[in-house]
């Protein structure tokens, strides 16, 4: 049995928090790009590709001054390159936060760890997409790009944050209520689709749809395509809930929030 091993160690900057006043999601796919090149370099594995879904579990905060570490290590899976990765708060070595990624490459000749964080539910996404409306467009500039060229997992998952705030203004809760109300939109579980990139400069678009709405609780389906193509190039489920950001639990959507969101739920 192949030991987890520390791919990452840092903290969180204040700058790199958002309007829910914790470290944003877009953060975390930055330093899981370098704790997964630190795993790959250290066991000689295979680079990973651009095509795969990487499933991520948000158990607990990380604020700012916040201290953390990351472990990671090759995890046994059917076909293909399965890789786990945890971030553990370093004052007292909880985990607080999951990602498992599966890759579409060959098999890999490597001893396996065992997977003892959250197993992700399976989801499933509106085959319909009828009801999407457009959240996000612009270009892929030079600072958005990885090491290796690619269009950043955190470069586009920023994207997808900003279409989740395109969202909740589409449904009433703007910035000014959020700010007014204490509210924010808190993400628990992402469960992104890879199956291709970017080159820098060339367009893209993201389209967004609600695929569930609960009392307290949300799931978007964000969609990045090349408008020029419409091909898809990476899809995004961002499951979360209206968090009291003084109380830091759910709050219940006002009815006027939940009457516009209802209205814009996509059909399974």
């Amino acid at each position: 049995m192949t030991a987890w091993i520390e791919t990452y160690r840092g903290a969180v900057p204040p700058w790199q928090c958002d309007v829910t006043e914790h470290f944003t999601v877009a953060y975390y796919f930055d330093r899981l790009e370098e704790a997964q090149a630190n795993l790959v370099e250290a066991l000689n594995l295979p680079a990973t590709p651009r095509r795969g879904r990487i499933d991520a579990r948000f158990t607990r905060e990380l604020r700012e001054g916040a201290s953390f570490h990351v472990e990671s290590a090759p995890l046994l899976t059917g076909t293909g390159l399965r890789l786990g990765h945890r971030f553990v708060d370093s004052a007292n070595g909880e985990p607080v936060t999951w990602f498992d990624g599966y890759w579409d490459t060959g098999s890999v000749d490597v001893g396996f760890a065992e997977w003892n964080g959250p197993e992700t539910e399976r989801r499933v996404d509106p085959v319909s997409r009828q009801g999407y409306r457009p959240t996000a467009r612009g270009r892929v500039k030079p600072n958005d790009l990885d090491a290796a060229g690619y269009f950043s997992l955190s470069a586009m998952v920023h994207r997808f944050s900003a279409s989740s705030a395109q969202a909740g203004t589409a449904i009433g809760m703007t910035a000014a209520v959020a700010q007014q109300e204490r509210r924010g939109f808190s993400t628990f579980e992402l469960i992104l689709h890879l199956s291709g990139s970017l080159e820098v400069d060339a367009p893209y678009l993201v389209e967004t749809g609600i695929a569930h709405l609960g009392n307290s609780s949300l799931r978007m389906i964000h969609r990045m395509t090349d408008p020029r193509t419409g091909d898809e190039i990476a899809r995004l489920s961002q499951y979360g809930v209206n968090l009291d950001l003084d109380a830091r639990r759910p709050a219940r959507w006002p009815d006027t929030v939940r009457d516009a969101a209802q209205a814009l739920v996509i059909p399974g």
